[in-house]
């Protein structure tokens, strides 16, 4: 059997703010954006380097959704951007005003910290140690 994790829905206010925050901000790649209908786009962005899985922008449709914006984990870390040089992404995040809730601290697994993207969703920053690569 082969499977994999293909996309990860992350609701959003607005395709372009979006695109922009993760494009210019964290350097993601638009991968792809294609236009559904009037109202409705297949936005696809990954991190460079990635993979398999990718965040697919889901605009919030109505008003359930809209109030699951930035709330999706409840409150709860929702994704875990993995680097190769945490300092590297780290100083340059900050320099992008990237707000970080919680500050670096190295742990057995990895050096670590929290910030929020665009809409309250929580992030781990996270250059994990040899032994706990996957």
């Amino acid at each position: 059997m082969n499977q994999h994790i293909a996309h990860i829905a992350l609701v959003v206010k607005d395709y372009d703010e979006a695109i922009n925050f993760y494009t210019q901000k964290l350097d993601f790649l638009l991968l792809e954006d294609t236009k559904m209908d009037e109202k409705k786009r297949w936005v696809v962005v990954a991190p460079p380097g990635a993979k398999e899985c990718s965040l697919l922008l889901a605009k919030a449709a109505n008003e359930e959704q809209i109030k699951s914006i930035g709330h999706q984990t409840g409150g709860r870390v929702f994704l875990f951007l993995y680097t190769d040089d945490f300092w590297r992404d780290y100083h340059k995040m900050v320099e992008r005003k990237i707000n970080f809730v919680r500050p670096p601290a190295e742990y057995e697994y990895g050096t670590v910290a929290v910030f929020e993207d665009l809409y309250g969703n929580l992030w781990d920053l996270l250059q994990p140690k040899e032994q706990h690569k996957k």
